[in-house]
């Protein structure tokens, strides 16, 4: 058994997945890195340890519940602990509400929120075990104010938080906490291709006048997740530049 604490980051080859797990295996902890592909994997394992940090690889399908629900179960037979989980996986099928198939409904659903009621299904026990817990979703603000043409993609994020106020409530008693970080414009694979004038309308939205970068988003996860943040559970932490104050 490993006695530092360990950490599953789901969606971790790239963007703002990747940022987190490093940024966890900066502050000391075993980080799990999950994605389906493992060549990018690998290389973030390297890059980790090169620096210092504690990292595994499990290559594995979010939208596949049994094999997810069967990774976790496996981190912690390997390691003994599971202390850290964030679902951070997430894909979009955007279009209009008119146009939108009930495949491009149910495929980002079954990824962005069901994902995250497996993983957590999962882990609670091990979590309940240890006295100890830190399980993190990464929503949207989109699934706090609404964005056109995201319907799927918004309910997945808003579902998220629902469902987080829930799990905080039946695990707290536990030393479980449970909370999301809910990013705004990040410059990530998902914002990299908008069309320039739509990046300066938005950058124009916000009151920092500036898209935001995925380690904003792993700063914000390093507390959630620490030993010292177990008074905070059941909040939405909204890292957007000021885009959604009101």
């Amino acid at each position: 058994m490993t006695e530092q604490r360990v950490a599953f980051v789901t969606g971790a080859s790239r963007g703002i997945g990747r940022a987190i797990a490093e940024r966890l295996a900066a502050d000391g902890r075993h980080v799990v890195l999950a994605s389906r592909s493992q060549a990018p994997l690998n290389d973030l394992k390297s890059s980790i340890e090169s620096n210092g940090g504690a990292a595994s690889v499990c290559a594995v399908d979010v939208g596949d519940g049994e094999a997810l629900a069967g990774a976790i179960e496996g981190v912690v037979k390997d390691l003994g602990r599971l202390d850290i989980l964030v679902n951070n996986a997430g894909i979009t099928r955007d279009n209009l509400i008119l146009r939108m198939s009930d495949e491009e409904f149910d495929e980002v659903m079954r990824v962005n929120m069901r994902s995250a009621f497996v993983a957590c299904r999962a882990a609670a026990r091990p979590m309940m075990k240890g006295r100890f817990g830190r399980i993190v979703s990464i929503a949207s603000t989109s699934g706090l104010v609404g964005n056109a043409g995201q319907a799927n993609y918004a309910a997945s994020k808003a579902a998220l938080v629902g469902f987080t106020r829930t799990i905080a409530r039946e695990l707290g008693t536990k030393g479980v906490t449970a909370n999301v970080v809910a990013p705004g414009y990040i410059e990530t694979d998902m914002t990299k291709d908008l069309p320039q004038p739509v990046v300066d309308h938005i950058k124009g939205l916000l009151a920092v006048r500036d898209l935001g970068k995925p380690t904003d988003i792993a700063a914000a996860v390093s507390y959630v997740s620490s030993d010292e943040a177990g008074y905070l559970t059941g909040q939405v932490i909204t890292v957007d530049g000021g885009m959604t104050m009101v």
